[in-house]
């Protein structure tokens, strides 16, 4: 298998690329002219988006389009990382090992480095926001998934700030988008951010956070960006968790017009300032009365007010590749799910050593709604330990609705094969343990007093276990078809190349 580390280069989304165009089936490029506006998501939906996107649609290759209207100097990628064999091609993993691989790199943080601007690959070409003409809506070709968009967003920035009292970074992933020539609303998922917290405070003693978005890096900081508490607290900046999937760390590089860093080899940067106090209607472009395509396959409500981003210079390479995402895609399921796993392995394993074997958050959920947890009975006092990591594995992903527990007879990452569980071992009155009243996720739109009037508030829910183990007594009466074991390379060779 070609991995990412046989390319001798700096890890960033070319190297990526450049690599993916080497393995047939992964990568495809069109110079066919497309418009930002809902047409590069229309065409990529059939393409490989995955996910929860509606039907039709598919797991497929990335894709560049290198005739963006408007963006002659330009072009675009979408689907990076919407298939999790891709994502393993590119951090060097197994795609069922991904989860245990992550819970190592935060365990084994490697701080990130400073270089200097003459070393910089993102700032090659500067723009400055006084400058006559500067508008960001034709400096970056920020794509809208869907004609009902409030406006060009960015899915893809690295986010990155730094507490006003601490000093200590963060970098996070959130919806951004663009308002006029120089300004950027942002989206903060009540309490479920650091960056949350370091505009909250900069608010309250008057001042402005400095902030840096960099679009277009190394995957492995795409990944590490969405871990979240309690795996990776206030105070760890998750650049540590890419350094450790890199064994190198992750260049930064101070910004022109704001005292922040941003990421040295990213593709643009975008330098600003979130402005205290000052908020925006998300639509007030488009009046739509929608944001954006969000995981759960739905399209966001606009928010009322969303903080606002003052835009001070953008800087890119040279032909500057976007990256963008469909938000309901297998993309986001990558980007969330596997920090998921690696937080519930991480959790589950320190209460209980080597009884969970894996974890899948599933393309169903999001990433984030639904887990399978592959748990191993030995002896007869492992009976009710599996429902015990379950409650483990909602406590380490505090969004996580949904857990489905299965043998380790049974494959996490095969849906049939959850399903086949569920239908063989499984009985509804016995096997469901249901937890109500506990806070999830704001867009799921079951989760809100209008769907029922036992939920007291929008974004709780009623968490739920299937238990699809065997009772441990009974394992010799569930024991599942056995096959001799053959070398069917021997009889089928191209079907294993």
């Amino acid at each position: 298998m070609k991995v990412l580390q046989d390319i001798k280069q700096d890890y960033d989304l070319r190297s990526s690329i450049e690599m993916l165009r080497s393995i047939p089936g992964q990568l495809i490029e069109t110079d066919e002219p497309v418009d930002p506006h809902a047409e590069i998501s229309g065409v990529y939906r059939y393409i490989g988006a995955g996910g929860t996107v509606m039907r039709p649609t598919q797991i497929g290759p990335a894709m560049i389009f290198n005739n963006v209207k408007g963006h002659e100097d330009a072009s675009v990628i979408i689907g990076l990382l919407a298939s999790r064999e891709r994502v393993g091609l590119l951090l060097n993993e197994k795609p069922e090992r991904l989860g245990f691989l992550l819970n190592e790199a935060v365990k084994n943080p490697i701080q990130p480095v400073v270089i200097s601007n003459e070393e910089a690959k993102c700032q090659e070409v500067v723009h400055y926001a006084d400058e006559p003409g500067f508008d960001i809506r034709k400096l970056i070709p920020a794509p809208t998934n869907t004609e009902e968009d409030a406006g060009p967003y960015i899915t893809m920035g690295m986010c990155y700030a730094s507490d006003t009292e601490t000093g200590e970074s963060d970098v996070t992933i959130h919806r951004l988008c663009l308002q006029s020539k120089d300004e950027i609303s942002m989206f903060f998922t009540p309490g479920a951010r650091h960056l949350g917290v370091f505009r909250e405070k900069a608010e309250k003693l008057g001042k402005p956070l400095p902030i840096s978005i960099s679009i277009g890096v190394d995957p492995a900081i795409e990944i590490g960006a969405c871990f979240e508490p309690p795996t990776t607290p206030l105070g760890y900046n998750e650049l540590c968790v890419a350094g450790a999937l890199r064994n190198e760390a992750v260049k930064l590089v101070p910004c022109l017009t704001i005292k922040e860093n941003a990421i040295a080899n990213a593709e643009y940067v975008i330098e600003g300032e979130l402005i205290p106090n000052s908020y925006v209607r998300e639509d007030q472009n488009t009046d739509t009365g929608k944001a954006m395509p969000e995981f759960p396959g739905y399209t966001g409500v606009a928010n009322p007010a969303v903080p606002l981003i003052k835009v001070k210079a953008v800087t890119h390479r040279k032909n500057p590749i976007m990256q963008t995402v469909i938000g309901p895609s297998e993309e986001h399921v990558s980007m969330a799910g596997i920090p998921t796993e690696a937080s519930i392995l991480q959790m589950v394993e320190r209460a209980m050593p080597g009884k969970l074997q894996n974890v899948y958050a599933h393309s169903a959920g999001g990433g984030k709604y639904m887990a399978v947890l592959q748990f191993k009975k030995s002896v007869p006092s492992d009976e009710g330990r599996q429902r015990q990591a379950a409650l483990l594995a909602f406590s380490a992903f505090s969004e996580l609705k949904h857990v489905f527990l299965v043998d380790e007879d049974v494959d996490p990452f095969d849906s049939n094969d959850v399903l086949w569980a569920l239908n063989t071992r499984f009985q509804g009155d016995v096997d469901t343990v249901f937890i109500p009243g506990v806070r999830c996720h704001p867009l799921d739109p079951s989760q809100d007093p209008a769907y029922s009037p036992h939920i007291k508030d929008h974004g709780i829910s009623c968490k739920t276990i299937f238990d699809c183990t065997v009772p441990f007594h009974l394992k010799d009466r569930f024991k599942r078809a056995q096959f001799k074991e053959m070398d069917a390379k021997r009889f089928a060779p191209s079907l294993f190349e």
